[in-house]
């Protein structure tokens, strides 16, 4: 496990709890709505298409494209200095739905719009994993 004393947790709320056990199991869970069978990310208690109550949580394949970044070359406080330079992306799952996080294992100057990423996880405690994306091979 890296050192991530100083970086601000998530707090899993009951709208999240879903989510956050699943990454800490190694699995991105969306929503999808059983009416109208929207996904959506990120976690509500109700459906952003057809406004139903009745959402399920179920994993995503944790595959998609980097629709959108930007290289981040200045820690926004010390807990963050040896990650520099890091990319910050909007990822559009093969689901639909679009969540921001970040592309590692690749080179800053090698992320591209368009490039397919998968789904890791970084342990940052024994309770709380990390959705990060990489390239996919």
């Amino acid at each position: 496990m890296n050192e991530h004393s100083g970086k601000r947790f998530p707090l899993p709320s009951p709208e999240t709890k879903h989510y956050w056990q699943g990454c800490h199991e190694h699995e991105l869970r969306i929503q999808r709505c059983k009416d109208c069978g929207n996904h959506q990310f990120y976690p509500r208690i109700i459906c952003t298409s057809c406004m139903s109550s009745h959402v399920e949580w179920i994993e995503s394949s944790g595959k998609g494209e980097v629709l959108s970044y930007t290289i981040i070359t200045r820690a926004v406080s010390e807990a963050y200095v040896q990650d520099v330079p890091y990319i910050v992306a909007l990822i559009k799952l093969q689901e639909g739905p679009c969540m921001m996080s970040n592309v590692v294992k690749c080179e800053v100057e090698e992320v591209k719009i368009g490039m397919p990423v998968s789904v890791v996880f970084e342990d940052w405690s024994e309770e709380i994993s990390i959705p990060k994306f990489q390239p996919l091979n």
